[in-house]
Formats: structure tokens, C-alpha cells, sequence
């Protein structure tokens, strides 16, 4: 469904055209009635020639309410710029129209209301002509024109074609699956509870959801869609559409916030913009300057941040950073306006780059200022580049996410970049959904401080085979899932082994000096002799100290079974062979076979069998042990 609005000045019949167009008088306050003045936003429905069901949103005129018109008119697909033949262009006439130009709103018609009061047929023309100097250099500087009295029906008819033909035109909303919507009517209805009404972006609700309120962060169900006035069980993005909330009460919502799927969005209160000030702006805009911010249906105030610059004067562009007093939920590409609070002007617009910053950015910083622009005037895969420098290390769906682009897109230009090997993909082997991304540069910037950091405890453990891992993670100040696949991808490059709890760079072994092998060769001497029985853990650490008795186990001349047993590796060899043996011949091994068998203590036995059970070699059933590949 499409959706068009009105824009204007006051009293130029937009609300009575509509009127004509729907059969629906979009005024629904008594005060607008009793006024004859449009305050608030009004919305209507009407059918096309070609059966197409079209929303209205009838917006205010009056410069008293322009904060309600901004806060309809940033859905719409096109406008109906109204001016009225027997008064011509007028003060809210320029403002709309520079409104609907900073929006980027590049579809509409020009609509002469009121038709039968223009005095004749010329000045129907100095009014048009008037009208097409003013749209010169908008967005709207191409739209097509007709004239109409909304009393006497005389070119409704043509509007409705004309209309028909502009909309085909307009591109379909963006789908991203992250629906969001901007509230921008809330009430309660007996029997029903909270309704709220918005355009809806980015996205398809459906009955029965779950929703959040942001920035509040109220929560509740979907209990009831609508589009104008017709249920339905799901709707899309770019529809008008109501919502009957369970679980939110009235008082939790305002004009404004935005309904969305519980952690698909975030509310944020800093926005990197690009920014463009009227020509016809009063005064330049200063740096830190109080304003008012519309985006989405959105009212905050801000403190304007001017990016690289000491002052932008009327005409001018630069990035600015919004501070803003409270969070509001934007996204990449949202289009926005700033006003002046007081006295109230329309200052200008723009888009929004960045909906997240890191932080604070410094004022003339050039590499921010060169990320602002990449995130401006670049390609879709400047921008996957750009994001992901922000993101360092992301998942596929994160950094989709924060690039704002369709889906499509954004798959399309990372596997571009994959290819170009300008981002790394880290990946296990034949894993469906564990992946994460990193541009290339950084990568290579994180295997090197791996290695490095691998080298440097090496160098200073020469006794130890192996770095603990979260070590290793500390220092690197990665997730989880950031970690282990870095070190996945390391060890199928061949640049590392990974044993259990620990790590060694490829090829790396202990080596004993010849002076700490003249140290342990005694107690190995010991160890061949008693080799079921041999001294313990701290029977060596007492004869050689912790860092060499270490050093025997992890240079292989001793096999490590618990904290305190340990024995030859031809020792282990043996035990291990004739248990698989016996247990083959006999079905099962007792604790007591094997400890008759090898004439030791209890202590050495079940600290061996406990390691052939760690090791899957054996499984314990009672007081039998089995060998696993019998068992399966």
C-alpha cells in the first residue's frame, strides 16, 4: 500500500480535498471541526482507477502545529503539494515544501485547490507559474500539476490518474526483516485497551508477536492489526497500521517511540548526520546549538555537535554529532529535520550515517571525518568495509544489521569483498551458522599478536608445552565465540595446535638443557626402576622444583595420569596394552586385577584406570571397567 500526504499552508483546502477525494473528512478533533483548521494529523483511505487501495495523511499548515505535520510526513511514498488558486504561494507553503525537499520525497503532484475562486483562466496561470519557480531545484522540481475545485468535483478525476501514475513509479519499502514502527497515535478503547497507529519500516508484523516499546521499554503481544479499518493477521512494511497492544498500558506509550521486536533495535542517544542548512536560514548554525530534531514521529531535543567546522552557514553542508535528551530508535539512511526551539524555524536536514557512534567523536578529527564520508558518498561495500572497522570482529547478521542495507545487498557486497580478500571469513569446516567477520587488515593485526604473544611465553616458559588459553583470551579481550574461532582458524592455517586447555605455535616442543638432563636423569633412573610405583608428584617436585619437574612431563619423558601420578611413557605403554588385552579375553577389568597384576597400590592403579576412562579408552560400570569399542 502506498501512502500519500498533504502539505501546505493553512486554509488552502487540503483537509476539504481529501474529503473529495476518500469521502472521509480527515479532521477528527472537535477543535478542528469547531476551527475549520486541520491541528493534528488526519488520515483517510481512498481506491485508485486501478483498484489500488492509497493512504492519506492529511497534515497541519498552520506553523503553530508544524511539529504534527513532521511527525506524519516522513512515511510517505509522495505528496500533494496544495496551493490555492485564489491565494497562491504562502509562508507554510515554502516551509513544506523545503521540508518535503530535505526528506527526500521525490514523488508528487502540485495540486491548484480551489479552483472555481480563481478570478480567470491567467491568473490561474501566475499562481501555477508562481508554484513552478518555487519547486525549481527541490525534489519535487519535475512534479506534474493539475488544478481542482474539491465543491464542484472539476478535476478530482485527473488528480486520481495523475496519482495513479506517480505512485507506479515510487520503489517498493525496504524490507530488512526488522520491522519497526513510529508511533504516532496513541489512545484506548473499551474493550480493546491500547491501540497505536504509525506508518510501518523495515519490516512485516504479525498477530500474536511479541513487542517492545523504546525507549521505554514496555512490553507486550500484538492483539489486533489493522489497515484502515480491516483486520488482518499480518502486514508489511510501508502499510498504515494499527496495533491493539495486550500488556502496554496507555500511559507507557507516546507519540514518538517506536515499536519493534524485542533486541532487533535500540534506542541511542548520539547520531552521526550529515546535515544540509537552508539557503533562506535566518542566521549560521553554531557549534553545541540547542535544537529540535524530527525523525520517524519523533520529537527530541539536541545539542548540534558541528563536525569540522567552526560554523556551517544558510546553504552550506557538514556532519554534525546529535546529543540527544532522550533516546530515540534511528537506523542508517533515516532522513531527519532540525528546527530552531525558539523562535521556531525550520533549519534544514539530512541523514542519518551513523544511529550508533562508539563515543563522542572529536570535533576535527580527520579519520572520524573520513569514516562519515565513506559512510556518505560510498559504495555498499565502502560501507560493509566501513561498519565493520566499528565492529572489528562481527557475525553476518550484526554486521547486515548495522549497515542498514537490504539484505541482498549487503550479502552481495560481502561476498564481493571475500573474494577481493579485503575481509576474512572465519569459519569451522563444515559448519552451517558459526562464523564471524573481520576485515582482512585486522585479522592479520590479531594472528600476529596471537603469535607473538604465543612466542613471548614460550620464550619465557621454556619448560611448559603449552599457554593456558584464557591466558591468551585475556590479553586479547575477545568473546567466547571471537576467540575460539580466531584460534579454529589459526590451527587449520597451521599456525598452532590447540591440547586441551592450551595452545603452542606449530612445530614448538620442550627441550631439556644438558644441564637440567644431568638434574633428571637420576629420578628417570628411579622411575625405570619402580615403574608401577614410582615417586609421586611431589616426591619430584621436592628433588628438582616445579619448573623442571613440569618440564619432564611436557617434554614426553614422563606421561602425567593425575596431579600427583605420573609414569614412564613405557610404563604407560605396557599397562595400557594389557588392559586392552585382558579385557578383550575376559569381557572386564576389576581395579584389584590390575593392581595384582602390577604389584602396585591402590593409589597408582586408580589414578591410571581414571585416565583410560578420561581418554575414552575404557568406561567404568561399577566396579568393572569395558573397553569403549566394545561398549558401542
Amino acid at each position: 500500500m502506498h501512502i500519500v500526504g498533504t502539505a501546505g499552508h493553512v486554509d488552502h483546502g487540503k483537509s476539504t480535498l481529501i474529503a473529495a477525494l476518500t469521502g472521509t473528512h480527515p479532521d477528527r478533533l472537535k477543535e478542528e471541526i469547531a476551527r475549520e483548521m486541520t491541528i493534528d494529523l488526519g488520515f483517510a483511505a481512498l481506491e485508485l482507477p486501478n483498484g489500488e487501495a492509497v493512504g492519506i495523511i492529511d497534515v497541519p499548515g498552520h506553523r503553530d502545529f508544524i511539529s504534527n505535520m513532521l511527525a506524519g510526513i516522513g512515511g510517505i511514498d509522495a505528496a500533494l503539494l496544495v496551493v490555492a488558486a485564489d491565494e497562491g504561494v504562502s509562508a507554510q507553503t515554502r516551509e513544506h515544501l523545503a521540508i518535503l525537499d530535505l526528506l527526500d520525497v521525490r514523488h508528487g503532484i502540485l495540486v491548484l485547490t480551489k479552483k472555481d475562486l480563481a478570478p480567470d483562466a491567467a491568473w490561474l496561470e501566475l499562481v501555477e507559474l508562481e508554484a513552478r519557480e518555487l519547486l525549481a531545484g527541490t525534489s519535487l522540481e519535475n512534479a506534474p500539476s493539475v488544478a481542482v475545485s474539491a465543491l464542484s468535483g472539476e478535476g478530482i478525476t485527473e488528480l486520481l490518474e495523475l496519482m495513479q501514475t506517480v505512485l507506479a513509479e515510487t520503489e517498493p519499502k525496504r524490507d530488512l526483516g526488522r520491522p519497526r514502527l513510529p508511533v504516532d497515535r496513541v489512545f484506548s478503547m473499551p474493550g480493546f485497551g491500547t491501540v497505536v497507529t504509525g506508518t510501518l519500516l523495515d519490516g512485516s508484523l504479525s498477530l500474536g508477536e511479541e513487542l517492545v516499546c523504546l525507549p521505554g521499554g514496555a512490553s507486550g503481544r500484538v492483539r489486533g492489526l489493522q489497515n484502515h479499518k480491516h483486520k488482518v493477521q499480518k502486514i508489511g512494511p510501508g502499510f498504515r497500521t494499527a496495533v491493539n497492544l495486550s500488556g502496554i498500558e496507555r500511559s507507557a506509550i507516546k507519540r514518538g517511540d517506536v515499536l519493534c521486536r524485542p533486541g532487533e533495535h535500540r534506542a541511542s542517544r548520539l547520531l552521526d548526520v550529515s546535515f544540509r542548512l537552508l539557503p533562506d536560514a535566518e542566521l549560521s548554525l553554531k557549534h553545541n546549538q540547542e535544537l529540535k530534531l524530527y525523525i520517524g514521529a519523533a520529537e527530541r531535543l539536541v545539542r548540534g555537535r558541528l563536525l569540522g567546522a567552526e560554523e556551517l552557514k544558510p546553504g552550506q553542508e557538514a556532519y554534525l554529532q546529535l546529543r540527544l535528551d532522550e533516546g530515540v530508535v534511528a537506523e542508517r539512511g533515516d532522513r531527519f529535520i532540525l528546527r530552531r526551539p525558539s523562535p521556531s524555524q525550520t533549519l534544514g536536514g539530512g541523514t542519518v550515517l551513523d544511529a550508533h557512534p562508539q563515543a563522542m567523536s572529536k570535533r576535527f578529527d580527520e579519520k572520524n571525518l573520513e569514516r562519515l564520508a565513506q559512510l556518505d558518498e560510498g559504495s555498499e561495500g565502502d560501507l560493509i568495509m566501513q561498519n565493520l572497522g566499528q565492529l572489528l570482529f562481527a557475525s553476518r547478521a550484526d554486521l547486515i544489521k548495522k549497515s542498514g542495507l537490504p539484505e541482498a545487498a549487503a550479502q552481495e557486497a560481502i561476498s564481493g569483498l571475500i573474494e577481493e580478500g579485503a575481509i576474512t571469513l572465519l569459519k569451522p569446516e563444515g559448519s552451517r551458522n558459526r562464523e564471524i567477520i573481520a576485515r582482512s587488515s585486522d585479522w592479520q593485526s590479531l594472528a600476529a599478536k596471537v603469535l607473538e604473544a604465543l612466542e613471548a611465553f614460550h620464550q619465557a616458559n621454556p619448560l611448559r608445552a603449552v599457554m593456558p588459553r584464557e591466558n591468551l583470551r585475556g590479553q586479547l579481550g575477545l568473546n567466547r565465540e571471537q576467540f575460539d574461532l580466531s584460534l579454529d582458524k589459526l590451527e587449520s592455517d597451521g599456525a598452532l595446535v590447540q591440547r586441551g586447555t592450551g595452545l603452542a605455535l606449530q612445530g614448538f616442543s620442550v627441550q631439556l638443557s644438558p644441564a637440567q638432563m644431568a638434574l633428571a636423569e637420576p629420578v628417570l633412573a628411579e622411575f625405570e626402576a619402580n615403574p608401577y610405583s614410582p615417586p609421586d608428584r611431589a616426591a619430584l617436585v621436592l628433588r628438582l622444583g616445579e619448573e623442571l619437574s613440569a618440564g619432564l612431563a611436557a617434554a614426553g619423558l614422563l606421561t602425567q595420569v593425575s596431579d600427583e601420578i605420573l609414569f614412564s611413557p613405557k610404563a604407560y605403554a605396557q599397562m595400557q596394552t594389557w588392559v586392552e588385552e585382558e579385557i578383550q579375553r575376559t569381557g572386564t577389568l576389576t581395579l584389584a586385577q590390575f593392581r595384582d597384576e602390577f604389584k602396585t597400590s591402590r593409589k597408582y592403579a586408580a589414578a591410571f584406570l581414571e585416565d583410560l576412562d578420561r581418554k575414552g579408552i575404557t568406561v567404568r560400570k561399577g566396579d568393572f571397567r569395558v573397553l569403549r569399542i566394545v561398549q558401542s
